[in-house]
């Protein structure tokens, strides 16, 4: 296999200095266009790839930023990656993505890696409290911003809905639609939306003095998950069946909804309102579309970019005290058929 042209044949072969050719890499206003051209030309002649790696040990840090989410395999995260890429492509950066899987450990592993690779940044939806570990990763000059997850503003920046106004905003719907024995699908609750989205949905129930809630808790957050509850239900006498359902997120809340198909005995919203959370593109391509809260996904990718930028520029050798910001979007209803002219009679 040939060797790989390196800076010093690039400048042997424009008849350059190797800092000349550093510079036309690095800070190319401080070259001629003759030069630069000429350097140019050698580059493109000898198929020069600069060694990145090489050039991150010297500045300290890298060009790549770390993303670390609960599970991509949620669409709902997969298009919060996506808008995050987007947004640090336009600004000469790229990201790495890990995978915790609801994992403590894995999360730290991860954590870990990221700062091994000299990342600029970290962005990080949490499985649990990891204030200790982001606060190294500050001192040793790595910042980082919470995504999907308020955070004290005294401490870090971050990017979140307001679940439990999103909970409030399900449960007040069912109600209103007259359903009165409503059930929340979801868990653990150890995870923080999950707990806030329950709060909400518990906050509106208490202001309808003869409806009540029931916790059904999912081994996970999957449509597997919900397939679990659904076959639960479907097991139930009708005066222990809910009329109204819940669920955590579109996955589980579309898995509850496969269940009660396959067994022909239930009807969506009929028998059973159904609402989900997240507006994922599965929700309205379900066999009944599915009603959900949307978070605003994009926004909330792009706006992590932006906070993390923000962020940086704190860090410089002239910034001042960084100023930190948590920015909350609102979460929005969006009715389909799981519910539509679900009223009671």
């Amino acid at each position: 296999m040939s060797r790989s042209a390196s800076i010093k044949d690039v400048a042997n072969h424009a008849r350059v200095a190797v800092g000349t050719v550093s510079n036309v890499l690095n800070y190319p206003d401080r070259v001629s266009q003759r030069t630069k051209d000429r350097v140019l030309q050698a580059i493109d002649e000898l198929g020069f790839v600069r060694n990145d790696a090489a050039r991150q040990l010297r500045a300290g840090h890298s060009r790549t930023i770390g993303l670390i989410v609960l599970d991509v395999g949620n669409p709902f995260f997969t298009s919060v990656v996506r808008a995050a890429e987007d947004a640090a492509a336009l600004q000469g950066s790229a990201v790495l993505l890990g995978d915790s899987g609801h994992d403590a450990s894995r999360e730290s592993n991860y954590i870990d890696l990221f700062q091994e690779q000299r990342v600029q940044g970290l962005l990080i939806s949490p499985v649990g409290d990891v204030t200790e570990r982001l606060d190294q990763l500050r001192e040793r000059g790595v910042p980082t911003v919470l995504v999907d997850r308020l955070a004290d503003e005294t401490k870090y920046s971050s990017v979140s809905v307001d679940d439990d106004a999103g909970g409030y905003l399900a449960a007040r719907h069912l109600l209103d639609l007259g359903r009165r024995r409503l059930a929340f699908v979801g868990g653990p609750t150890s995870i923080r939306q999950v707990a806030d989205r329950l709060q909400g949905a518990q906050r509106a129930i208490a202001e309808v003095p003869d409806a009540s809630l029931e916790v059904l808790d999912s081994a996970g957050q999957t449509v597997l998950a919900g397939r679990g509850v659904g076959n639960q239900l479907v097991r139930r006498s009708a005066e222990e069946l809910p009329d109204g359902v819940f669920c955590a997120n579109d996955l589980l809340a579309l898995g509850v909804m496969q269940s009660l198909a396959m067994m022909h005995t239930l009807r969506i919203p009929e028998d059973i309102a159904l609402i989900g959370y997240d507006d994922i593109d599965f929700a309205v391509s379900a066999v009944v579309p599915l009603s959900s809260i949307r978070q605003p996904t994009e926004a909330l990718g792009r706006t992590a970019i932006e906070l993390l930028a923000e962020e940086l520029d704190a860090m410089g050798p002239t910034s001042v005290r960084p100023h930190h910001r948590a920015v909350i979007f609102t979460p929005e209803l969006v009715v389909r058929q799981s519910t539509a002219g679900a009223s009671a009679g």
